[in-house]
């Protein structure tokens, strides 16, 4: 059966009315949802926002049947090196030391604050965000993605299964490795690959991450401990080139 999915319109934030949409969405997601806090957060005007706002592309899934203003259902928000230059630094790099990708000399490109309306997971708005995303990345010849995504929690203790595993069988190439930051560093080799309990660990990965390791992606050296937003970091890259076909062809179904 053809889903028809006409009602949906991917676009770039092209207005301050259309980032507050999104800041909208992020914060029932990461506020209100999951108990993230930080200084810019307006807890009055329910918007999750930060310095880096300004710097980044918003892309907006809407669904067109809902209320004007409220059409929003799905973000992300991207970053190319020249938006970094002009922010200072990556957002990542609050977190993880990327000298390793910097030194790449690849073309880069920063993904975060991926979020979906409670009432559209489990659909198909996720791929149509990850169709928009190849459509950006092709159109800019991005060559790596990465970005931090998050368990939710700051006890590593439950999550010694999923963290053990992402280290033992996925962790990036040296050459493409983040390091997460003294500060918050959090190992991740917490049980030893041999005593994994391979399944309960699949199960405790959140879905986001595991689409990412499904594209072929690599995650950083530790995890970092973000007090701020009530979670424990992974920072997750991915190299374009090593997409599996397979994956490939999922990824930009839809994209034109």
């Amino acid at each position: 059966m053809q889903i028809d999915d006409s009602h949906f319109e991917l676009c770039l934030a092209g207005s301050e009315a259309d980032l507050h949409a999104a800041q909208r969405l992020r914060y029932e997601v990461f506020v209100a949802e999951l108990g993230g806090d930080g200084p810019m957060v307006d807890h009055d005007a329910r918007l999750e926002a930060d310095r880096f706002d300004a710097h980044f592309d918003h892309l907006l899934l809407r669904d067109l049947r809902r209320p004007e203003g409220d059409r929003v259902v799905g973000v992300y928000r991207v970053m190319t090196e020249a938006g970094a230059a002009a922010a200072g630094q990556f957002y990542s790099e609050d977190e993880y030391d990327l000298s390793p990708l910097r030194a790449s000399g690849r073309r880069l490109l920063e993904l975060g604050r991926s979020c979906v309306h409670r009432d559209y997971r489990g659909g198909t708005a996720m791929m149509h965000l990850w169709a928009g995303l190849a459509d950006y990345i092709a159109a800019r010849g991005i060559e790596v993605m990465f970005g931090v995504a998050s368990f939710h929690g700051l006890d590593p203790a439950p999550l010694a299964g999923p963290l053990s595993l992402l280290h033992h069988r996925h962790l990036a190439p040296a050459e493409l490795r983040p390091v997460a930051r003294a500060d918050g560093f959090q190992r991740m080799d917490l049980v030893a690959e041999a005593a994994l309990d391979r399944p309960a660990a699949i199960r405790g990965i959140p879905a986001l991450i595991k689409a990412y390791l499904r594209l072929g992606g690599f995650v950083g050296q530790g995890a970092y401990v973000d007090r701020a937003f009530n979670c424990i970091d992974v920072c997750l890259v991915m190299d374009v080139a090593r997409i599996p076909d397979r994956a490939r062809a999922l990824y930009q179904r839809g994209a034109a």
